[in-house]
C-alpha cells in the first residue's frame, strides 16, 4: 500500500470515529431532553392492572382545590375500576419535574399498561372527565356510575280537572276566593291569585299599556270579582315560611277588618306591584319569591334568584360568569349547592344530586320544556323519583346536573333574552 492510500484510509477511520462520537452525543442531548418531558412511569403497568388517572396540583391552588371533591367522587363511584391519584407538586416538587408538567392542575390519563393516553392542564370537569375516558375506549359503566336513566314520558293519570278551575301559570289548583281572570280577545285567562297575575305580567312581551283594565280580582269577603285598579290588598307572610299571602278586597274598610283579625299590611296596587316585581329571576327576568327560588351568588358577591333550579343554572350562560346556587329538594328540602367554572360543574354537593326536567308533548309530536313550575333539582336518584310518584300529572326526563348546566350554555343571546317570556295573554 502507497503512503498517500494510507493516509486516505487513516483520515477515513478518523471521520467515522468522529461521526459516531456526534452522533452518540446528539442521542443523550435528546434522551436527555425527552426525559424532561416523558414521565418516567409513562410505560410502567399499573400495581392494579386498572387505567390511572392522575392530578398533578397543590391544596392551595384553586382550581386544583376544585378538583378535590371531583377526584373524591371519581375515587369513590368507580373503586375497582379506576386508580385515582393526587400529587401536590408544591410539597413534591420533584413530582413535577417527573411527569413534565408546565401548569396545576394538570390531569393526566393511563391505560392499564401504564401508557399515557392523554393529558390536560387547568380544571377539568367530571363529565368531561368520564368522556374522555370513554372516547380512550375505557368503559367505567356499572352500578358504581352515574344514576340509571329514568323518565316518564306518559303521565299515571290524565289531568281531567275542569280547565276553569285551573291556574293558567303554575297549573295548580284555583282558590275560588283568589281568583284572577284577565279578558282577553281569545277568551279569559284563569289564575290562581295575584302573585300569578305578576308572575304573567313579568313574562309579557306584548305592550302593557291598559292591561290593568282587563284584570279583575275576586273580593275575598264577598267572592265577587272586583276590577284590579279599585281593588284594596291585604298583603302578609306566613309565620313559617316567611311565603307572602295576598287577599284582595273591594273596599279598603273591608281589607282593615280583616288585617284586624289576622294581621298584614293594607296595601294600593302601585304598592302591591313594587313588592311582587321587586324580585327577578337572574336568567328570564320572571317576578318571583325568594322563598320559592334557588339563591344565586354571580362572580364578584352579586346575589340574585333562578326562579326555578334550571333558571339558576342559566345565571352562568347569562352572566358569562362563575356562578354558586343554593337549591332544596323538591321532597324534603334538602340543601343542594352546585359551584360553575368556565361553564361546567366544578362541585356538586351532595354528589349524587340529580335534576328533573320537566317536559311536554306538543301537538305536532315534538317535545318541549314543561315551564318553570315543573323542574327540581333533588338530591339522589331515589328522592327524584319518589317525587315523580307523587306528581301522577308530571312528565319528563331525570337528567345530570351537568346537563342541564350544558344545556343553558348552548343558547345563543336572543334565545337567553327570549326565555320563558309569553309572546301574548291567550288561554290554554
Amino acid at each position: 500500500m502507497s503512503k498517500t492510500l494510507k493516509i486516505v484510509v487513516v483520515a477515513g477511520l478518523i471521520l467515522s470515529v468522529a461521526a459516531i462520537v456526534r452522533i452518540k452525543q446528539q442521542s443523550k442531548q435528546t434522551d436527555a431532553v425527552q426525559s424532561l418531558s416523558t414521565p418516567a412511569v409513562a410505560a410502567t403497568p399499573t400495581a392494579s392492572g386498572l387505567p390511572r388517572l392522575v392530578d398533578l396540583g397543590a391544596d392551595k391552588c384553586i382550581p386544583c382545590k376544585m378538583m378535590a371533591p371531583i377526584l373524591a367522587e371519581l375515587k369513590e363511584q368507580y373503586r375497582g375500576k379506576l386508580d385515582v391519584v393526587f400529587i401536590d407538586v408544591w410539597k413534591n416538587p420533584n413530582a413535577g419535574k417527573q411527569y413534565g408538567i408546565q401548569l396545576i392542575p394538570t390531569q393526566i390519563f393511563y391505560d392499564a399498561t401504564g401508557k399515557e393516553r392523554f393529558r390536560h392542564e387547568g380544571f377539568f370537569s367530571k363529565d368531561d372527565i368520564l368522556a374522555k375516558w370513554k372516547e380512550l375506549g375505557v368503559d367505567l359503566s356499572g352500578p358504581s356510575a352515574v344514576a340509571s336513566a329514568f323518565e316518564r314520558l306518559t303521565p299515571v293519570k290524565f289531568d281531567e280537572r275542569p280547565k276553569d278551575t285551573v291556574c293558567y301559570m303554575c297549573d295548580g289548583d284555583i282558590n275560588p276566593k283568589t281568583l284572577v281572570t284577565i279578558q282577553t280577545d281569545k277568551g279569559p285567562v284563569r289564575l290562581c291569585g295575584p302573585h300569578c297575575y305578576f308572575i304573567l305580567h313579568s313574562c309579557l312581551t306584548e305592550d302593557k299599556t291598559g292591561l290593568e283594565k282587563k284584570v279583575t280580582v275576586t273580593d275575598w269577603a264577598a267572592g265577587k270579582p272586583v276590577p284590579l285598579s279599585e281593588a284594596a290588598f291585604l298583603y302578609g307572610e306566613d309565620e313559617t315560611t316567611g311565603k307572602p299571602w295576598i287577599k284582595a278586597f273591594a273596599v279598603r274598610e273591608a281589607a282593615g277588618a280583616e288585617r284586624a283579625a289576622g294581621g298584614g299590611s293594607v296595601l294600593a296596587l302601585a304598592a302591591l306591584q313594587q313588592k311582587e316585581l321587586s324580585h327577578r329571576c337572574g336568567f328570564c327576568d320572571r317576578a318571583c319569591y325568594p322563598q320559592d327560588a334557588a339563591e344565586v351568588i354571580v362572580e364578584g358577591g352579586v346575589h340574585t334568584w333562578g326562579c326555578c333550579s334550571h333558571c339558576a343554572l342559566g345565571v352562568a350562560a347569562r352572566t358569562g360568569k362563575n356562578i354558586e346556587v343554593h337549591e332544596k329538594d323538591r321532597l324534603t328540602k334538602q340543601a343542594i349547592v352546585v359551584k360553575t367554572l368556565d361553564g361546567k360543574i366544578a362541585s356538586l354537593e351532595p354528589a349524587a344530586a340529580v335534576a328533573w326536567f320537566g317536559q311536554r308533548k306538543k301537538p305536532d309530536g315534538t317535545w318541549a320544556s314543561a315551564g318553570c313550575f315543573h323542574q327540581g333539582f333533588f338530591t339522589s336518584a331515589d328522592n327524584l323519583k319518589k317525587w315523580v310518584e307523587q306528581n301522577p300529572y308530571e312528565t319528563g326526563r331525570l337528567i345530570s346536573i351537568s346537563q342541564a348546566l350544558a344545556d343553558k350554555m348552548k343558547l345563543s343571546a336572543d334565545q337567553i333574552q327570549k326565555a320563558c317570556k309569553i309572546g301574548e295573554c291567550a288561554p290554554k
